[in-house]
């Protein structure tokens, strides 16, 4: 069977896909910052449990601020979401049936994972002798969901592995078929754990500035958590690209030098934040990471479109002019942005540590 025979006829745009894709991008960079900081301090709690390392003050302020994350990841995430729809929801359909049962169960798994989080932020003093297993309940839900994800991308960038289902019709697909799907899916758990020590480190950092003595011994292994994950990410990273097809690994053509050239700024910028990460200089290893996942969101998208090339094209979308929604959305989106900062402006602990409820609460 042509799998081609099997890719839905796309929707047209009310305006050039330009603007859908670079809206994608920067929606995703913020989705995946604080996607990053949920998953990431979900594990490092865990770990932290689990190996009953001494980090008290660490794992009460994770239990208090984990469910807010989870609130930013879920609002931030809708709108990459929905973009990514625009643009390839003809083959993110497709993929999502492919993989039904898994890709549906995200709800719930999501909703057991905030519950969870909820239970360890409202009872952390009460039942210590559970946050073992709470943790490693929630990091589980979080991981598998990040699994499903991945799945999902790879399935949708692959219609020569949709011929599978008439095998396998029963929503269960698991696009193992790819040699990027394990080391992408590894990949993203491991910057996960990287950008959550170094939200640690940056909460620490701040409140060394503002006079907590305390804080500057708990940066270290905040940083400690950022520098030894982004190296193991080093070979992860190897990894995957060892897997990516040829075409894609090479530089024969305008697409895959800029892949290279974003590829390269990356890796140079994240080798940057891991030596900054290990003299403890977190606002200077922030700068470097920030910078480096931005370059690997660019990679990211060149990347799918280059692998999508031989099925399908962004630029081949029909457009039929229609710009009030797309206005009406940014102006939306500017004011939900200045909404959020507000909101985290009211929940930021106050400057004094001796006010702060996370110190205080520890030191009783």
């Amino acid at each position: 069977m042509n799998p081609a025979s099997l890719i839905p006829a796309p929707d047209p745009l009310q305006v050039p896909w330009g603007w859908f894709q670079v809206l994608l991008s920067i929606t995703f960079l913020l989705h995946l910052l604080v996607m990053n900081i949920m998953i990431g301090w979900s594990i490092i709690a865990c770990v932290n449990h689990i190996f009953k390392l001494p980090r008290a003050e660490e794992n009460q302020l994770i239990s208090k601020k984990l469910p807010f994350t989870i609130a930013f990841a879920i609002n931030f995430g809708v709108p990459p979401l929905l973009f990514l729809q625009v643009l390839y929801g003809h083959l993110m359909y497709t993929s999502s049936v492919l993989m039904a049962v898994f890709w549906l169960s995200i709800v719930l798994l999501l909703l057991l994972a905030y519950y969870g989080a909820y239970i360890y932020k409202l009872q952390f003093t009460r039942i210590p002798g559970l946050h073992s297993l709470l943790t490693s309940f929630i990091a589980i839900l979080f991981l598998a969901i990040a699994f499903f994800f991945t799945n999902n991308t790879s399935l949708m960038v692959s219609p020569e592995s949709w011929p599978r289902y008439f095998d396998e019709p029963n929503g269960l697909l698991v696009n193992f078929a790819d040699p990027t799907l394990i080391p992408r899916y590894l990949h993203s758990v491991f910057a996960s754990v990287a950008v959550g020590g170094l939200a640690l480190g940056l909460y620490y950092d701040w409140k060394k500035r503002h006079g907590d003595l305390a804080a500057d011994a708990r940066i270290i292994p905040a940083m400690n958590w950022f520098s030894y994950a982004t190296i193991l990410n080093f070979g992860i990273g190897t990894w995957y690209f060892g897997g990516l097809p040829t075409t894609i690994r090479t530089v024969t053509g305008t697409a895959s030098a800029f892949t290279l050239f974003f590829l390269l700024s990356g890796i140079g910028a994240a080798i940057l934040s891991v030596i900054y990460g290990l003299q403890r200089r977190v606002r200077q290893t922030a700068f470097a990471a920030l910078a480096a996942i931005i370059c690997m969101v660019a990679v990211r998208e060149l990347v799918r479109r280059q692998t999508l090339a031989p099925w399908f094209s962004t630029s081949e979308l029909q457009v039929v002019p229609q710009y009030s929604p797309l206005l009406l959305f940014l102006a939306v989106f500017a004011a939900g942005l200045a909404l959020v900062w507000y909101m985290i402006k009211l929940v930021r602990p106050a400057h004094n540590p001796a006010t702060n409820p996370v110190d205080s609460e520890v030191q009783s």
